[in-house]
């Protein structure tokens, strides 16, 4: 679809640069714009047409690519399937009801047509009914049809049927229509205007690739026929159901068997014993074998009368009463005649000349005897003629009346022309019907017809759909039944074939061949490879080529290239946008083997692997690795890709750098000592590197000195030497966890905690000091003990405190008391006229006049006793 539409857009863009050449090349451009103008127009209106005309062929090609129920499949896949859609639809027959599979052939043929290509075909257009389409299926013969087809075939029927021509009652009565196959009548009523699946329960049935086509998935559940009860337990399927499965219990024919179950549809039986039910005769009883239906006439013979008695014949015994040829010839009542019946039953009866009797004219009764005649009453016959208009105008006679002879004006049956002549004699003129018949093609051409011209009766001669046969029916109106005739569809040998409806072979496709192909190879092998039968060429063959190769004498492996296709494209240029590219075209030629492939082992250029390569390629390569080989550095390998190395005297290892690898340029890249970060002042070289003299900057142990020291002899010392290098012969500046600084020369790691500095001790109360070493302190040896001075000292200071204490509680239980006392006499004793508030008189006491004066008195009394005491101890 995208080449298709691209055509058009490249045709387009052709165009218009065409339009826009000749506008520049036109002499008249200047001259007369107007005719350039509408040359442009028609020009580019062309071009829209053919466009539009190409986009609807590629439209209606994608349409009918992917509607069609003919769409190729892989022969695999489709068989495939097919299967498991037949197999779903017949699950429940040989489940359910462990149905007789052989039974479904007829249905299966049904649904296999369904699914084969150009199988289902419309006998009445004969051409291809598609998966898309609606359809119709008759009942009788269950022949699908395209749904447009059968109604206007119904319509054009009733039509025919009901024609003004030969039938006076046009639109009044339901005319009945045919199936156009087997001829089966349906009422007008019963024409389709719905779309169906086959069992009747789904308007429009949706199309579904994994059921079969037109079908609505359910179950069936038809009636089935002859009805019996039982509904159809297959998926909604095409064709007749099958035979009822289900198990049913009856005895036989004769009923003297016991019940067995069957099934349902062959219930009826036959026991094989004697029937013994009494025949018609009632003399002999039936001797065949149990079977349906009433029994047959007795096959017996004995000697029997006939009904009159008067003779006796051997005849069958399933027939009894017979009549002889002879004339009963008794005599009757009236003892003057006899009985001219032939041998009857019962009584002959009275005479027939007995009683009243009519004259010859019927209007006159006479009473007379038997045997008298009836006389003839005189008066005129007066019997209508023949003719049906006059009357006979002689006197009562016996015997027929004659022919009338009255001269009349009479009209010709066509009633074109009229003539004065007997009354008996018919009047036909010599003019011919020119009405056409009911075929409305010939006409009719009868002397003086009525009008009622009779059928045509001419041959129709009419080629058929299948535009292979005429129409042998006679001639008619409307279109003609389908053709009657199969054609068998062969495929190219001629051993399958599929049979269809006449005019359907050159659209089907030619059945799938089993067989092998038997034509000879068309290449240089002795026999081709094995395919089934095709029509065609045969497909390329692919076997080895197996040609003994010029240059190296292999066989070549490739396929056999003997008729290889090769794509011919042309310098064809189109002359404008309307002319459709040309394809490639493709032409079979012989091309040459291709080459040899044969793996041969060979070694790199740097010699580090051996790989297999293609016998036409052989020869030196590099593999693209790197060359590896250790320079004369000792240390660094060559780092160009694979190449070749020329080998020096003797010497054969496959490490060594030759002349062609690099040469190192790189500075020494050897490990220093621990601890030296210096590099080597060397190029890359072999062995040790040398020692290093450079002199290395250090910190001493207490980080505040910097040292010079050689790079050699701290790299090479031990721990004790690192740590006298390390050393700046300073005290040690680090404090102690007591404060005081370390007495220590510059050393590694943490202070010696051997602090022997004095230091105050005091005790608890802070009046009593000495002087201690500082680590003896640390370590809570040495403690200082209060003295009784101290003591007498703690004992007054907390009198003084608890008389404070005392003295606050009892002056807030004085004031409490005194609130408490004002809040009574508010509540016993106020006046209503006396506004003035009760006033409490309070005596305050010496503690609560002179407390803010006597606290700091105190205080200052107590730290200059508490100072003296410590200073005098001292």
């Amino acid at each position: 679809m995208e080449s298709i539409s691209a055509a058009p857009e490249e045709g387009e863009r052709r165009g218009r640069w065409a339009l826009l050449v000749l506008a520049r090349r036109s002499p008249w451009g200047s001259e007369a714009p107007q005719t350039s103008v509408a040359s442009e127009v028609m020009s580019q209106k062309k071009f829209e047409e053919i466009k539009k005309a190409n986009q609807a062929a590629a439209k209606k090609l994608v349409e009918e690519h992917f509607s069609s129920s003919s769409e190729e499949e892989g022969d695999d896949d489709f068989e495939g399937k097919r299967g498991k859609i037949v197999a779903n639809t017949f699950i429940k027959y040989a489940t359910q009801t462990d149905g007789d599979v052989r039974e479904l052939e007829r249905t299966k043929q049904y649904v296999n047509e369904a699914f084969q290509a150009g199988a289902m075909t419309c006998l009445i257009c004969i051409a291809s009914v598609k998966r898309n389409q609606a359809v119709w299926s008759c009942s009788g013969c269950f022949c699908i049809f395209h749904m447009p087809c059968i109604q206007k075939w119904a319509k054009d029927s009733q039509f025919l049927v009901s024609s003004p021509l030969t039938d006076d009652d046009f639109g009044k009565r339901d005319y009945p229509w045919p199936c156009p196959k087997c001829r089966f009548e349906y009422r007008r009523s019963d024409t389709p205007s719905r779309y169906y699946c086959y069992c009747g329960k789904v308007e429009d049935p949706p199309l579904d690739p994994w059921l079969v086509p037109h079908s609505c998935g359910q179950v069936c559940e038809r009636d089935f026929k002859p009805p019996c009860g039982h509904k159809c337990l297959l998926l909604c399927h095409p064709g007749p159901c099958p035979p009822c499965p289900k198990m049913v219990t009856t005895t036989c024919y004769c009923k003297k068997a016991k019940p067995i179950p069957r099934r349902c549809s062959a219930k009826e039986w036959s026991c094989q014993l004697p029937c013994g039910r009494k025949l018609l005769c009632g003399q002999h009883k039936c001797e065949n074998p149990c079977h349906a239906g009433s029994c047959p006439p007795c096959p017996r013979v004995s000697r029997q009368k006939c009904v009159c008695g008067k003779q006796v014949a051997e005849r069958s015994c399933a027939s009894p009463l017979w009549h002889c040829d002879q004339v009963c010839g008794k005599t009757l009542s009236c003892r003057n005649h006899t009985c001219e019946q032939v041998c009857h039953v019962g009584a002959c009866g009275d005479c027939p000349r007995s009683g009243k009797r009519f004259c010859p004219c019927q209007k006159s009764k006479f009473s007379l005897p038997c045997t008298e005649d009836v006389p003839t009453c005189g008066d005129s016959c007066d019997k209508v003629l023949e003719c049906g208009i006059h009357r006979c105008s002689q006197r009562c006679h016996r015997g027929p009346c004659e022919t009338c002879r009255q001269e009349v004006e009479k009209h010709c049956r066509c009633g074109k022309h009229t003539k004065r002549m007997p009354c008996h004699k018919p009047y036909l003129c010599e003019t011919k019907c020119v009405k056409m018949r009911d075929c409305q093609k010939h006409q009719c051409r009868r002397k003086c017809c009525p009008g009622n011209c009779p059928p045509c009766d001419q041959n129709c001669g009419r080629t058929l759909g299948c535009r292979n046969h005429k129409c042998p029916s006679v001639c008619h109106r409307g279109s003609c039944y389908p053709c009657p005739e199969t054609v068998d569809v062969k495929c190219s040998c001629g051993n399958t074939k599929v049979t269809v409806p006449c005019g359907r072979e050159r659209t089907t496709r030619p059945p799938k061949c089993k067989e092998q192909c038997s034509r000879p190879p068309t290449c240089h092998h002795a026999s081709q490879e094995k395919h089934r039968c095709h029509f065609g060429s045969c497909p390329p063959c692919h076997q080895p080529c197996q040609k003994v190769l010029e240059k190296c004498g292999h066989l070549c492996p490739a396929p056999c290239h003997d008729q290889a296709l090769v794509k011919q494209t042309g310098k064809h240029q189109p002359t404008g946008p309307w002319e459709q590219p040309s394809e490639p075209a493709f032409i079979q030629t012989a091309l040459p083997c291709p080459p040899c492939q044969v793996p041969i082992p060979m070694e790199c250029l740097g010699k580090h692997e051996v790989s297999p390569l293609p016998c036409h390629a052989v020869g030196p390569y590099s593999c693209t690795r790197v060359c590896g080989r250790t320079l004369d550095c000792q240390n660094h390998t060559c780092m160009k890709e694979c190449h070749q190395v020329t080998e020096i005297g003797s010497c054969t290892d496959k490490n060594k750098a030759g002349p062609e690898c690099l040469q190192c340029e790189e500075g020494c890249s050897k490990s220093r000592p621990p601890g030296c970060p210096h590099p080597c002042v060397l190029p890359c070289h072999p062995g040790e590197c040398p020692p290093c003299v450079q002199m290395l900057r250090i910190k001493c142990h207490c980080k505040i000195t910097s040292l010079y020291v050689e790079c050699r002899k701290m790299t090479t010392a031990d721990i004790n030497e690192k740590n006298l290098l390390s050393c700046c012969k300073n005290q040690c500046p680090k404090e102690l966890p007591c404060g005081h600084r370390c007495k220590e020369m510059c050393h590694p790691g943490e202070c010696p905690f051997n602090c022997n500095q004095k230091v105050k001790l005091r005790c608890p109360c802070k009046r009593i000091k000495k002087e201690l070493q500082c680590n003896k302190v640390r370590e809570n040896q040495i403690s200082i003990e209060c003295d009784t001075t101290c003591k007498e000292m703690k004992r007054k200071a907390s009198e003084i405190k608890e008389a404070e204490a005392k003295a606050a509680l009892e002056e807030e239980k004085r004031r409490q008391q005194a609130e408490l006392e004002a809040f009574e006499n508010r509540l016993k004793g106020r006046r209503k006229k006396n506004k003035k508030r009760d006033e409490v008189a309070v005596e305050l006491t010496l503690w609560q006049k002179y407390k803010y004066y006597l606290l700091p008195a105190c205080a200052v009394v107590v730290v200059v006793f508490a100072w003296y005491i410590a200073h005098g101890v001292d």
